[in-house]
């Protein structure tokens, strides 16, 4: 942009002005939320948050009542998988992605006006580097540039601003934030507890906090938190309608870190204004232009001598090179990568509870997500290196925690996924890719991702899911109910489930299906359900689990289907009582099963059921082949026993000689030669006589 106008709006009486005009969105929603959005008396919760979650096959409420819905960014659902829980009118759909698109194009032209300012350098660009008002046509912004002496930016600068015009302090000892602050590069942005923040947001328009490639920095203590939340000046409370947009929070590339926050009712539809969102940035990092002209000198010196010592990787110029590896053609730079701190923090109601994208390193420590409309915990493409501990996760309208395609290398530790829509964990290993496609995208999977000591309970859908991927792990954590306690599935590679304590799943306990390969099993103790571990054109080990299954006439305590060569189900204690302790009658391939212990098991199959186990066509050739022989050997017995006794006379089909017919031979001579028989004729002579043979006495 190569202009930027510099005013001031006029600030109402009532309500502040504040973000996207009304005008500039797509179909205006009404002034107040609908009556289904409004909170109860005793809780504040809307129907946006599901208070009771629904089966899987079942949408949740209907698009009237719900006002969010599964973003553009979230992962997409196969046709097979149900149905999302969160369904939206298309009309609000059009008028919130509209919305998001708006707020990408002021962040890119706020960054862009800046930029051609500070270049233009001298004494004009001096007096840039100080709080200013941008306005454009996508709404007001104000500006905070990096200071020569690098001073964080507080609230008491945001005060100063015009009087106080768009930050005002309210009767009750809170502050009310009525326009869009964007902290540049290099620039950092102070909170300190104890302060309560309310970022307006009424019907049309909303505030936000972004950085792009600078410092968000929110710390109180644990009892004088920083208090975050949207609000709705008209009607003096949060703001619980999405439909028309929230304000939201949001790091591109730099740094945002928060300690003992309170935030609740930000965000909505797209994970980068979801709430609280972390993300990388194509674009590169500025931060260089603000190191001194000494450090610019020590720079390059270091990177002349990686040039000469280091072989994987170097600079010529402006242009950075790394070691080729697994990753995509759109690989964001480490240097421009997000990261960040979330710590000892409550998130409550927000779209997306934390959304981090192109990130590395991310921490998120000992913290509460609740009641999120869509996930909880999100970490979306190229987030990378992340530690997730002791955090929980209650109430979201989706899943948990999501580790979604294209992350690797998450570690989630002694965290908590309890009564969310969905699943209670999600780690999804995909390729981005099947094969070409129009972004370039390479066709590597991602992995090395695990959750650890954690706990799934009281979940929609499952406890646990692994989708696709390499390497990925599931180790003493506990899934109580679900419709299924640990699913693995589309190809994942060398998965590893050890030490888990699965209970009450209305299925299976572990499944393993479609293509999984590799995978194992070991050290697991599952208790309830029709079926302990099932393996569908699968293989893997399961190896030294103790299986209790529920007492029903079909339960298996393991059951391999369909191509399983390569498999081993072995040192298994199963107990319970149905159709079988181990089922392989329906794979194919080379199943190795021994050593299970099946002593408590109790078979409750009929004749036809056990026979099926056994009527395969190599038993049955078989099986034919032996009872020949039986029964050849039983006769053969049998007539033996019956001579000895007496009881048959050998020779009681034979005949005396004088008894059998008689037949004759002719004479000897009448064939020599000269006889008169040539061969040709009769014999010529008289009749000779006939030696009779048999019959006479």
């Amino acid at each position: 942009m190569n202009r930027t106008i510099v005013t001031a709006g006029a600030l109402l009486l009532g309500a502040l002005t504040i973000g996207v005009p009304p005008v500039a969105a797509a179909p205006s929603p009404s002034p107040t939320p609908p009556a289904s959005a409004r909170p109860s008396a005793d809780t504040g919760m809307t129907s946006t948050i599901p208070s009771a979650k629904p089966s899987p096959a079942t949408p949740a409420a209907s698009p009237a009542a719900t006002p969010a819905a599964v973003p553009s960014d979230a992962p997409s659902i196969p046709s097979s998988e149900p149905e999302p829980l969160i369904q939206i009118s298309p009309e609000d759909a059009e008028s919130q992605s509209a919305l998001v698109d708006m707020e990408d194009q002021r962040i890119l032209q706020t960054r862009a006006a800046l930029t051609a300012l500070l270049q233009q350098g001298g004494f004009f660009a001096a007096q840039r580097k100080q709080p200013q008002i941008f306005s454009s046509s996508f709404g007001r912004t104000m500006v905070l540039p990096a200071r020569n002496d690098e001073r964080p930016y507080t609230l008491k600068d945001l005060l100063t601003v015009e009087n106080g015009k768009y930050v005002r302090l309210m009767t009750d000892g809170s502050y009310l934030l009525g326009i869009h602050i964007f902290v540049a590069d290099g620039a950092t942005l102070q909170l300190r507890g104890p302060m309560t923040l309310r970022m307006g947001s009424i019907p049309g328009s909303f505030s936000s906090i972004i950085t792009f490639g600078g410092n968000i920095d929110i710390k109180g203590t644990a009892t004088k938190p920083v208090r975050i939340t949207s609000w709705d000046v008209k009607a003096s409370k949060p703001d619980l309608d999405t439909t028309d947009g929230r304000a939201y929070i949001r790091a591109v590339g730099g740094q945002f870190n928060m300690v003992y926050g309170q935030v609740s009712d930000l965000g909505f539809w797209s994970g980068r204004t979801g709430g609280i969102a972390l993300t990388g940035t194509e674009r590169p990092s500025s931060s260089y232009r603000h190191r001194t002209k000494t450090q610019r000198h020590q720079d390059k010196a270091e990177r002349l001598a990686r040039n000469t010592k280091d072989e994987g990787g170097g600079t010529y110029g402006d242009v950075e090179t790394y070691p080729i590896g697994p990753g995509t053609a759109s690989h964001v730079p480490a240097d421009e990568l997000v990261t960040g701190k979330i710590e000892n923090s409550v998130i409550t109601r927000d779209a997306y509870g934390l959304f981090v994208s192109g990130s590395n390193q991310t921490q998120i420590i000992n913290n509460k997500i609740r009641d999120s409309i869509v996930h909880g915990v999100f970490m979306h493409r190229f987030a990378k290196n992340a530690t997730i501990s002791h955090t929980e996760v209650t109430g979201s309208g989706g899943d948990g925690f999501v580790l979604s395609r294209a992350t690797e290398k998450v570690q989630v530790n002694d965290c908590l996924a309890e009564d969310n829509g969905r699943n209670g964990f999600t780690l999804d290993g995909r390729a981005l890719a099947h094969g070409p496609s129009a972004s370039g995208e390479s066709l590597a999977v991602y992995g090395d991702s695990s959750v650890n000591n954690s706990v799934a309970r009281g979940n929609g859908r499952y406890g646990i899911e692994v989708m696709g991927g390499i390497r990925q792990a599931v180790q003493t954590s506990e899934v109580v109910g679900g419709d299924m306690g640990i699913v693995v599935r589309a190809g994942a590679e060398a998965v590893q489930l050890s030490g888990n304590k699965l209970t009450g799943q209305k299925r299976q306990g572990i499944a393993l299906r479609d293509g999984v390969r590799n995978a194992y099993v070991s050290g697991n103790t599952i208790t309830g359900g029709p079926t302990g571990v099932y393996m569908r054109d699968s293989n893997g080990q399961v190896v030294g689990n103790k299986i209790t299954t529920v007492k029903d006439v079909n339960a298996h305590g393991v059951t391999v289907v369909g191509a399983a060569a390569g498999s081993e189900v072995a040192r298994n204690t199963i107990v319970g009582s149905g159709t079988s302790a181990v089922s392989t009658a329906r794979s194919s391939g080379d199943v190795s099963d021994h050593n299970n212990d099946e002593d408590a098991w109790v078979d409750t199959s009929t004749f036809w059921s056990k026979a099926k186990r056994y009527i395969k066509p190599m038993n049955v050739i078989w099986a034919g082949v032996i009872l020949l022989i039986l029964v050849s050997a039983f006769r053969s017995r049998g007539i033996m026993d019956r001579r000895r006794r007496g009881i048959v006379d050998p020779y009681e089909l034979q005949k005396a000689m004088e008894d059998r017919p008689s037949w004759a031979l002719p004479n000897a001579a009448a064939a020599t030669p000269g006889s008169g028989f040539n061969g040709r004729s009769r014999p010529t002579q008289p009749a000779v006589p006939t030696v009779t043979v048999g019959g006479g006495r």
